[in-house]
């Protein structure tokens, strides 16, 4: 198959989701298959990277828009009434490179990344259509508005959410739309009444987050990774230093915390103390993991499948996460990761933990088990090829396309 891939952000280095997501994908798919990707470059850095990529797609095509015109954007739009995060991503250059990209070339199908670029995508006729969402946008910015204590943001987000959840209604116009998990498809059929909804999980690199033996004699250390300028990430760490540590500490005075994820902003820097440790960037987050007893997912704020829960998992390592991260797995609370729905639950959950090194074993090695049979790279590519086939068999192709006038 000719494969089409419009991204939102340029997938390399593979340093975070949405990057991961394409990148690895891309890798299984182009064993089988001529892959192309169109995206933006939002670092000028990134051109050195394109090389790089070339392993797996046959062509790349990007268009470089800056953080200054992308804030430009918004602020023309102020009060569109489509989401900011459309605004953001808005470029008729980058328009133009889709449309005479496949006008061009002889395209089988197209895979869209994220709400964001389905604004390029979504008028498409003649070759079939997959949107890729790494959660429910709406209920991302309905919990991220609830949890802000500044009024103009509280207020901001609620105006997303409301402009979000309508420009949503996209969907209906791709031929199939995937998200995460359960919960984030569940939503989304309530909302909009849409039938062709599919679950891809994330996936896991279990030849990097891999290990024959974790020493679960080790009880000092608890790790939370993310990047620390996304706000969901930045909230948790603080939520689980200032609400959650200290009284695991009562218990457990010897514990530290690691908080391990690139650009950590001044509110994460400011809990450094003799027992939380803000590393920043680190080389290698597997390395990390190795040397800890328990990771913690206290995010409060998204939906979908997070890595931060799925990478420790794989390599054996307990997890205690909240429900957002949790829902999406399909994991057996008490047997193969710890479900917390609450404060008391989080804190009771990880003294248990630190407690009983034979209890961590038995989380540890069944959250591994599930992560490495389920998760895998090879076996979520398997499943978006599979989706393709359903599709193109669905949906004839015909060349030259013809382009809707988008509306």
């Amino acid at each position: 198959m000719n494969i089409l891939f419009v991204a939102n952000r340029f997938p390399y280095p593979p340093f975070r989701g949405d990057k991961l997501k394409i990148f690895n994908l891309a890798k299984q798919l182009s064993k089988k298959h001529n892959l192309n990707l169109i995206t933006f470059i939002q670092d000028k850095n990134d051109y050195a990277y394109i090389d790089d990529l070339k392993e797996y797609f046959n062509e790349i095509e990007v268009v470089y828009l800056s953080k200054f015109q992308s804030a430009v954007n918004c602020l023309a739009n102020l009060f569109s009434s489509k989401p900011m995060q459309i605004h953001y991503f808005r470029s008729h250059m980058f328009e133009k490179l889709v449309n005479d990209f496949i006008s061009r070339q002889s395209i089988d199908v197209i895979h869209t990344q994220h709400l964001r670029m389905a604004q390029y995508t979504y008028h498409i006729q003649n070759i079939p259509t997959v949107l890729d969402l790494p959660d429910a946008y709406s209920l991302y910015w309905k919990r991220r508005s609830m949890l802000c204590g500044n009024y103009f943001k509280k207020k901001f987000g609620m105006i997303e959410h409301k402009k979000v959840l309508k420009y949503e209604s996209i969907i209906k116009n791709f031929d199939m739309t995937l998200v995460c998990s359960e919960e984030d498809k569940s939503l989304l059929e309530k909302e909009h009444k849409y039938d062709n909804l599919n679950i891809l999980p994330n996936g896991i690199d279990t030849s990097t987050f891999q290990s024959d033996y974790h020493d679960y004699s080790i009880n000092n250390r608890i790790i939370f990774t993310g990047n620390m300028d996304y706000f969901p990430n930045s909230d948790a760490a603080v939520y689980f230093s200032k609400e959650i540590f200290p009284e695991i500490l009562n218990k457990h005075p010897h514990v530290k915390f690691y908080i391990v994820g690139q650009k950590p902003p001044k509110k994460v820097l400011d809990l450094q103390s003799e027992n939380i440790i803000v590393t920043g960037f680190v080389n290698s987050i597997a390395d990390e993991y190795r040397t800890s007893s328990i990771a913690v997912s206290p995010v409060r704020v998204g939906a979908g499948t997070l890595n931060k829960v799925l990478e420790p998992m794989a390599m054996g390592i307990p997890v205690v996460s909240s429900p957002i991260g949790f829902e999406g797995i399909g994991a057996l609370h008490g047997e193969e990761i710890i479900l917390a729905n609450n404060k008391r639950e989080f804190i009771d959950s990880v003294i248990n933990l630190l407690s009983d090194q034979s209890y961590r074993q038995h989380i540890g090695e069944g959250g591994k088990n599930l992560v490495t049979q389920k998760f895998s790279w090879d076996k979520v590519s398997d499943q978006l090829e599979s989706y393709f086939y359903q599709i193109c068999g669905n949906k004839e192709s015909v060349h030259p396309h013809t382009l809707q006038k988008a509306v």
